[in-house]
C-alpha cells in the first residue's frame, strides 16, 4: 500500500523525465534531515541553497533522473548516487536501526530548517566507519529545489517526506497542484 501511495504521488510530469533503473549500491535519503553547508549547488543553470543529508546505503534495484545523472548508475569511487526506491523498511537516524518508513505530509516555512531538500540523483561520499554495521553517506543536494521540475520551491508550499516530524530540512519533494 505504501508503495502505491508513493507512486501516486508522483506527478506526471515526473514519468517525461529520464527515468532509469539502477541496479546496486545507492543511498536513500527518504528519511533524513539536511542541514545547509553554507556553499549553492547548481542544478539545470539554477542555484540552490546546498544541503547536506546522512543516509544509509542500501543495495539493489532504485530509480534514477538519468538527466542530472548523465546516463550513468556507475558512481566514482567512494560515492554512490542517492536515488528513490520502494522499499518500506530501511535504516534510520538516529540509532541507524531498520524501521518501516512512516510518510507524511508538512509544509515548508521560512524558519530555519523549515524548508525540504531534495537529494535525489545527487552524489554522495561514503563515510569511512560504519554505525552499527550501517554504511551511511553524506548526499549533497539543493534545499527548497523541486525533483518534479526545477523549480524554486517557494514557503507555504505542501511537500512531503519520511523524515520524523521536526527535521531539518526534510529530504522529500513537493506536492504538485493540479494544473502544474
Amino acid at each position: 500500500m505504501k508503495k502505491l501511495l508513493l507512486l501516486l504521488l508522483l506527478p506526471a510530469n515526473v514519468f517525461a523525465a529520464d527515468l532509469m533503473i539502477c541496479n546496486g549500491e545507492f543511498a536513500l535519503c527518504a528519511a533524513s534531515a539536511s542541514v545547509p553547508t553554507g556553499k549553492t549547488i547548481r542544478v539545470e543553470g539554477k542555484e540552490f541553497q546546498e544541503g547536506m543529508a546522512v543516509c544509509p546505503v542500501l543495495t539493489g534495484k532504485a530509480v534514477a533522473n538519468g538527466k542530472l545523472m548523465q546516463g550513468s548508475c556507475k558512481a566514482p569511487a567512494g560515492k554512490v548516487w542517492s536515488l528513490f526506491s520502494t522499499v518500506t523498511e530501511y535504516p534510520q537516524a538516529p540509532s541507524w536501526a531498520v524501521v518501516p518508513m512512516t510518510p507524511r505530509s508538512f509544509v515548508t516555512s521560512t524558519e530555519a530548517g523549515g524548508g525540504m531538500s531534495n537529494q535525489w540523483s545527487f552524489l554522495c561520499d561514503k563515510q569511512a566507519k560504519k554505525v552499527n554495521g550501517v554504511q551511511l553517506a553524506n548526499c549533497y543536494g539543493p534545499i527548497n529545489e523541486s525533483p518534479w521540475n526545477n523549480g524554486h520551491v517557494a514557503p507555504g508550499t505542501a511537500a512531503f517526506t519520511a523524515a520524523p516530524v521536526g527535521a531539518a530540512n526534510p529530504v522529500g519533494g513537493d506536492i504538485p497542484s493540479k494544473g502544474k
